[in-house]
């Protein structure tokens, strides 16, 4: 079968030039093709060695066979916008916002993240959302290059076709601005996420506080816009992906017909497709499969849609995300090691194959050359216990 992961590198930005040395010994290593006792040296923020046995060099940390694994790698989390208004119409301060959610996902043990930001308005309604991509990401960018961050950030430009404003904001953006991911948005009731309208409703109403007929108003809104821009707006935010040099992404594809479509977009990888039919056809056409961990977690899809684990049990699941719940990434990477009872290919879905996905050819598993970003990881029962975080060498967790 021909790999859905595209051959491809994404421009390098510079993280913190902060690099440090590490030897961590007697662990159960888990490399890309099998898991073996053994230690792994990091010298100068890179992977310099990696060998078997547990003998414990002098000066290294004895795991006591806790495993080591890559730092996890996030293509797509809400967090940051949880962070920035922790409730509805609560506009908190971004910079000190930033911070916690770095520092959260680093405590979870994700060491490179692509932080999802809506581009794309709507200036009317009570369903009206504004332009904050630009300064957000603005902010974010200054703060890295200040050296604030623990851990590898890079943009996700979540292009809203339903919207105003789509182009225009895009336009805001270059390929200077480490966009690594650009993902198309489809949020038109009726199709896709949001076919069953009670469903929508709950989540508007909750999130807006709308009564019915604000609701309806609202809906027939949306669909005017699609009506309107759809076509336009799926166009041009192809032509930007390409000229800001970003991974392109489809979203919450349903049918056979979206994933053909998205195919012919160039799209690479397929967030969290609605239904087996989706996803099947993704794989017909090479394009790889990311699902939620919570929705592997819980057992099922929280608005009705396929389950993760049966995409994982037919073989149609490449990628996983932790969505809107940090921690579940690596839980979902030892939930799936019993659904497959394969530890690497577990591991896999949250570090080499997300990094695959989007260019970067540096990270995502215990290679001599590559970065050292690696996690020591104790398993008690069927929870995985994180005890060190290490980005570079350097530990942060």
């Amino acid at each position: 079968m021909n790999s859905p992961f595209p051959s491809r590198s994404l421009a390098k930005a510079c993280d913190s030039d902060m690099s440090g040395d590490l030897c961590l010994a007697n662990a159960q290593l888990v490399l890309p093709d099998r898991v073996v006792t053994g230690s792994i040296a990091i010298e100068q923020g890179v992977i310099a060695e990696i060998s078997e046995g547990d003998r414990v060099p002098a000066g290294a940390t004895d795991c006591a066979g806790d495993f080591v694994l890559p730092g996890l790698v996030e293509l797509h989390t809400d967090n940051i916008e949880r962070h920035i208004e922790p409730r509805p119409e609560v506009d908190w301060p971004h910079l000190p916002a930033l911070i916690a959610h770095d520092g959260e996902l680093a405590s979870t043990g994700i060491t490179t993240v692509f932080d999802a930001m809506r581009v794309g308005s709507i200036h009317s309604g009570k369903g009206r959302y504004i332009d904050y991509a630009r300064k957000l990401a603005d902010e974010l960018l200054s703060a890295r290059a200040e050296g604030y961050f623990k851990i590898s950030h890079f943009l996700h430009l979540r292009a809203e076709i339903c919207s105003e404003t789509l182009l225009e904001e895009l336009a805001n953006f270059g390929p200077e601005d480490r966009v690594g991911i650009l993902s198309l948005m489809d949020h038109t009731p009726g199709q896709r996420q949001f076919r069953d309208l009670g469903a929508l409703k709950t989540y508007v109403a909750k999130k807006r506080g709308m009564n019915d007929a604000e609701f309806d108003a609202h809906v027939e809104n949306l669909r005017g816009l699609q009506e309107r821009f759809g076509q336009k707006h799926e166009a041009g935010a192809v032509i930007e992906a390409d000229r800001l040099g970003a991974t392109l992404a489809s979203h919450d594809d349903t049918t056979a017909q979206h994933v053909e479509r998205s195919a012919e977009n160039g799209v690479a990888f397929a967030e969290f497709p609605t239904t087996f039919e989706a996803a099947e056809a993704c794989r017909s056409n090479r394009i790889a499969v990311m699902m939620g961990a919570p929705n592997l977690i819980r057992g099922g899809s929280h608005s009705g849609n396929v389950a993760a684990e049966d995409l994982a049990k037919a073989d149609l699941l490449d990628i996983v995300s932790s969505d809107y719940v940090p921690s579940a990434l690596l839980l979902s990477a030892f939930h799936l090691t019993r659904v497959w009872e394969d530890l690497p290919r577990a591991v896999a879905t949250v570090t080499r194959n997300p990094a695959k996905a989007v260019g970067l050819n540096d990270r995502g598993a215990l290679k001599v050359g590559w970065r050292g970003d690696v996690l020591r990881v104790r398993r008690t029962g069927q929870t995985p216990l994180l005890r060190g975080v290490w980005i570079r060498g350097n530990k942060v967790g």
